[in-house]
């Protein structure tokens, strides 16, 4: 028979960090739960309070498992209405890149970032460099407990694996430069957000304060391409309100309203509750009310609002400088030089890729692209600029697209707004809103790669 402890273990979600569990212990005996936690990487505090935080917001599967040896050591532990709720639910990462690998096996790949991360965190594992490769971070480090055996990293958060191995930080080292010696940065990389949102759940006064007064992080200023959707809806309203120009019409569904200039040459189209990376605006020109469109740009639903705002007062100030003009000539050198002026100004990156011309800003995370080959086909209103952020044009966290005719004074105005412009972004407190799925990174290719990625077995 199991001996009863005299310790009680109240498991609850953690106040300001959506997938943490905090654990309140009472009793005489409290210390012996207390010492079972630490054990399974548990923080503490507070007095006889611990914190569970990971990086794969895998805390209340986690937690489960804890409760369970907690009882069957003759432990109490109540689990709260709220906790338990988190802990029944089923959910998965959506685009998760290794998608052969079920439920199980993706936890199992998780952990191991996990332990990753705990290492470089308690300063087992010593990062000697890392950089950019274009798709995420890569890093070469030495493990200070394990006959220092060197190690090549690929991926960041839940992702981050251990792709190579190396007998000396030297070699690692070596092999490191040979391939990102451009990119290569000394010391480990800068906290991504969910590391730094770990970091201040285990922050000793986090649920002091938090018990105080919600702890609302404060926005940060950040470039236009990387700032907050915001209200699309209420940035359209702002527009009509001030632009007696401009006409609202509802359609027959409440899920798409119009925005018609009183010239009937030129109408805005906004699709209510787009997904992120589906077409929420679309604007086009027309040389007559009852002609064929000169030309169409469109954006999703998570462009940023400056972007936008951006866009909206370009249409809103009349002063017709092309788009109710008549059809000019399709793109060339001299407009697309006008277009992304303030790029090159700015330092963006310049390069040609067959068909593709791109610039991406200095930090690789947004660009604009012109399609030469659909700038040959004008009559076909087919996506020739492209305006994006995050990975690549292929990838973007949002992007815009414009028709060959677009006016290059408007895609200047745009051109200027992301070389130059702020905005503001609220940072993420952790994990998404847990739902049936969580967005994780596509799948990418390790630069170098001595061993294989995680597989079915790891």
């Amino acid at each position: 028979m199991t001996p009863t402890i005299d310790a009680h273990v109240r498991l609850d979600t953690h106040p300001t960090h959506p997938s943490a569990v905090t654990a309140v212990l009472t009793g005489t005996q409290a210390h012996v739960a207390h010492l079972s936690l630490e054990a399974a990487d548990w923080t503490v505090v507070a007095d006889n309070v611990l914190v569970l935080v990971r990086i794969d917001h895998e805390e209340p599967f986690r937690a489960k498992g804890a409760a369970k040896h907690l009882s069957a050591d003759g432990i109490t532990v109540e689990i709260t209405p709220r906790l338990q709720e988190v802990m029944d639910e089923e959910w998965t990462w959506a685009n998760y890149p290794m998608s052969w690998c079920t439920r199980s096996e993706i936890r199992d790949v998780s952990n191991q970032a996990q332990k990753i991360h705990d290492d470089i965190r308690h300063g087992q594992l010593l990062i000697h460099a890392h950089a950019h490769d274009g798709h995420t971070t890569v890093a070469g480090g030495t493990y200070l407990h394990r006959n220092g055996k060197s190690v090549y990293l690929h991926g960041e958060d839940h992702l981050r694996q251990v792709t190579d191995t190396f007998d000396s930080p030297a070699g690692a080292l070596l092999a490191f430069e040979k391939v990102h010696g451009a990119e290569m940065r000394p010391g480990p990389a800068p906290l991504t957000d969910t590391e730094r949102a770990a970091a201040e759940a285990r922050a000793p006064l986090s649920l002091t304060a938090a018990k105080a007064e919600p702890v609302r992080p404060r926005p940060k200023t950040v470039p236009a391409y990387l700032a907050d959707a915001g209200d699309h809806d209420a940035l359209l309203d702002a527009f009509i309100d001030s632009h007696s120009e401009w006409e609202k019409w509802q359609t027959w569904s409440d899920e798409t309203t119009h925005a018609i200039h009183e010239s009937q040459t030129l109408r805005i189209e906004r699709v209510h509750e787009t997904p992120a990376h589906e077409t929420a605006w679309t604007v086009a020109a027309y040389e007559t009310p009852v002609s064929d469109r000169m030309w169409v740009l469109t954006a999703t639903g998570a462009t940023p609002a400056p972007m936008l705002e951006e866009l909206l007062n370009h249409l809103g100030d009349g002063d017709g400088d092309g788009w109710d003009a008549a059809i000019s000539a399709p793109a060339d050198e001299k407009m697309v030089t006008v277009a992304t002026q303030p790029l090159s100004d700015a330092g963006w990156k310049h390069t040609v890729d067959g068909r593709w011309i791109r610039w991406t800003s200095p930090t690789g995370d947004a660009g604009v692209q012109f399609d030469a080959f659909t700038a040959q086909h004008p009559s076909q209103n087919l996506a020739t600029w492209t305006v994006w952020a995050g990975p690549d044009p292929d990838r973007p966290t949002w992007s815009l697209t414009a028709s060959p005719h677009t006016p290059s004074s408007l895609l200047a105005d745009l051109s200027e707004t992301l070389a130059h412009e702020t905005g503001t972004r609220h940072p993420q407190t952790g994990t998404p809103e847990r739902r049936t799925s969580l967005v994780t990174r596509p799948p990418v290719t390790p630069a170098v790669a001595a061993t294989p990625a995680a597989s079915r077995t790891r």
